[in-house]
């Protein structure tokens, strides 16, 4: 059985900010069958690729290559920058009001799974969305990096 598989990707310097990765990606998931009936994954894709555009930002200092692909069972993410170094593990600030060291963890915990790996002299890092629920079809949940 063929899958018929849809997909957008445009490039986010850091000129642009995270907004317009944000505002890029409503626009797309308002295309898709299930985004305007089940609005926590929306929320949550959204929440997510802020996450990874501000760590490619952050930590490439660089272009974040945002992708959006819908398979027809799974919204995969994926963000790709120029730093090969993959995420490592940090403690979040014991500062409550602290803004760094949570965000891969927060994609972690949104996604219903979570892969990195590095590609093309860089790294890429794809969260898998089903707002259909169940199991992943593609592959069990990645442990991925140690996230806390």
């Amino acid at each position: 059985m063929a899958v018929k598989a849809v997909g957008w990707a445009r490039s986010f310097p850091v000129a642009e900010g995270v907004r317009a990765a944000r505002e890029w990606t409503a626009d797309h998931l308002a295309s898709l069958p299930w985004s305007g009936s089940v609005a926590d994954p929306v929320y949550s894709v959204l929440i997510c690729v802020s996450e990874l555009v501000t760590n490619a930002h952050l930590h490439a200092a660089g272009t974040a290559h945002l992708v959006l692909t819908w398979d027809g069972c799974c919204l995969h993410v994926s963000v790709a920058d120029a730093d090969p170094r993959l995420p490592r593990h940090r403690e979040p600030a014991a500062d409550a009001d602290a803004t760094s060291g949570r965000g891969l963890g927060i994609v972690n915990a949104l996604a219903d799974s979570l892969d990195v790996h590095a590609c093309h002299g860089g790294k890429a890092i794809t969260a898998c969305f089903r707002p259909g629920g169940g199991p992943d079809p593609h592959h069990s949940r990645s442990e991925g990096p140690d996230t806390g």
